[in-house]
């Protein structure tokens, strides 16, 4: 199936039923698909063939949702780009994915308009908004195009599951950007495990605040579009507005990042909001202190998930979802599964190894790396064989990600391979002690990184943002971990920060963090 089939049933099924809400504008299914028809008529005419590449550029908007669908109908791969990246990192992008065109906002991509003699292959500009477009001469206007384009609702190209749909390039903490590829298949099976798992029905009305260039919120558009559900769509995050939103719109569910749900329950007046629509908050990307968890659940009153999932991997793994006998469980037993990592997505097949591939014991305490395989795992990396075979061996997608599994089956990740801290010769798991730092009162933010130390090889070390109007210091904070955890893992250090910096899909980088202070 491509996935243009997914709008194309949506529109036939519910063709009245409001499908976007973004600012002032509002489309039904049946508005939206025209205008989808439209957009992929006039990228036809721009001379794009099935398997070229069109790259975007652009915060939360109708217009991503509609290119998503567009580039789909006609074959083309759409590759959604960091908004936040420098210019340098747009070039390097464009040039790597062989793009041919480009879908921006024009503010977002400024940064361009001296480097076109660096992008050989780029053949065009279409930019969404018409007030500032003056200033860039030989550039298309995105509504133009689709005011003009003859609509046309039948395109045959042969469209196959194993198509590429999309090559999603990740935030680049690490080191340049690499193109994960996503096939049509990939993303098809991932929307109806979604939909199968989280029970998602056509009266569900989405929140698009997580960035559509990233899969913590891209895989909810095809998703959502195949129940013909709502997709209310803000540019960004911002506490106010996303509250208001949900309020407002009477939004059922929605994904965000753990360090945007931890501004959220900390925003000011947050109770005064009517969140009575919440059935359903997710929190992925990234690991989640159990102290925010308690505060998610005070504050939206709803049901909550904690997902874990790659770019690689459509990109859910697992979910936190409770059997049905845990039900009757207490709150606090109850709680103890929903901030695990969770149990294994529906669409894959998953262990926890070790290094001789042996399979840990399910007593939570064995450590081993997550890997995975089944029809939501990406073939490989665009252009990159060697890191492709690297990752996948035997169809397994190797994570680098470590974890523990309990009795259930519900697995809990660690660390990262890449942020385990090894002090005195013990291991440190960096997300133990993070969990420990939300829990105390003074703390807004806590990542935790190694930093040399002549003694124990690595000191363990907090870098902290505080609560506004809070004056905790370094020893109060070193001495609450040290109460509620093995001495060797506590911080021995803690440095205080305005603010974190954060990746692209609003995660801590830690890359940056050793960058600034792993040699201090």
């Amino acid at each position: 199936m491509s996935l243009f089939e997914i709008l194309q049933k949506a529109s036939e099924c519910s063709p009245e039923n409001e499908a976007v809400v973004c600012g002032k504008n509002r489309y039904d299914y049946k508005q939206l698909k025209e205008r989808v028809d439209k957009l992929a008529s006039a990228l036809l005419s721009l001379g794009i063939q099935k398997n070229d590449k069109i790259t975007i550029i652009h915060r939360n908007c109708h217009r991503y949702f509609e290119t998503y669908f567009a580039a789909a109908k006609i074959g083309a791969v759409l590759v959604p780009i960091n908004y936040r990246l420098s210019g340098e990192d747009f070039v390097f992008i464009l040039n790597d994915s062989q793009a041919k065109w480009l879908i921006a906002q024009p503010d977002l991509v400024s940064c361009l308009k001296d480097k076109k003699h660096e992008l050989p292959m780029l053949r065009g500009i279409i930019l969404t908004d018409s007030t500032t477009a003056k200033n860039w001469p030989d550039c298309l206007l995105y509504e133009t195009l689709i005011e003009e384009a003859q609509s046309k609702n039948e395109i045959s190209l042969g469209i196959a599951d194993s198509d590429i749909a999309q090559i999603y390039y990740t935030s680049g903490t690490t080191g340049r950007p690499k193109g994960v590829i996503l096939t049509h298949k990939n993303n098809s099976a991932h929307a109806d495990g979604t939909i199968r798992e989280l029970k998602l029905a056509q009266t569900d009305r989405w929140l698009h605040v997580s960035p559509m260039f990233h899969l913590a919120d891209a895989w909810a558009v095809w998703a959502l579009t195949k129940v013909g559900a709502t997709h209310v769509i803000v540019p960004g995050f911002e506490e106010k507005p996303v509250l208001e939103a949900i309020a407002k719109h009477k939004v059922t569910l929605s994904n965000f990042i753990p360090t945007m749900l931890n501004l959220l329950v900390n925003f000011p007046g947050v109770k005064n909001y009517d969140f009575s629509s919440l059935k359903l908050i997710m929190s992925g990307g990234a690991p989640i202190a159990k102290e925010v968890v308690k505060k998610i659940l005070e504050v939206f009153g709803c049901d909550y998930i904690q997902t874990y999932g790659l770019t690689e991997t459509s990109p859910f793994l697992t979910m936190s979802i409770l059997k049905e006998g845990m039900k009757l469980l207490s709150f606090e037993q109850k709680l103890q599964f929903m901030v695990t990592t969770g149990r294994p997505f529906e669409t894959v097949q998953l262990k926890v190894v070790k290094k001789n591939g042996e399979e840990v014991l399910s007593d939570g305490e064995d450590v081993g790396e997550i890997i995975a395989k089944g029809e939501t795992i990406t073939p490989g990396y665009w252009g990159l064989p060697e890191e492709t075979t690297e990752r996948i061996v035997g169809g397994w997608l190797h994570t680098r990600d470590l974890a523990v599994k309990n009795p259930e089956g519900y697995v809990t990740i660690v660390d990262r391979m890449d942020d385990v801290i090894i002090t005195g010769g013990e291991n440190v798991f960096s997300i133990e002690v993070e969990d420990t730092l939300y829990a105390c009162p003074g703390v807004l933010e806590a990542a935790v990184i190694g930093q040399p130390d002549p003694v124990w090889g690595e000191k363990v070390t907090a870098v902290v943002v505080k609560k506004e109007g809070e004056r905790c210091e370094g020893q109060d904070i070193i001495r609450f971990c040290k109460e509620r955890m093995a001495p060797f893992k506590a911080p021995k250090k803690v440095i205080f920060s305005d603010e974190l910096p954060k990746t692209g899909s609003a995660k801590i980088c830690k890359y940056k963090l050793r960058k600034t202070y792993g040699s201090k």
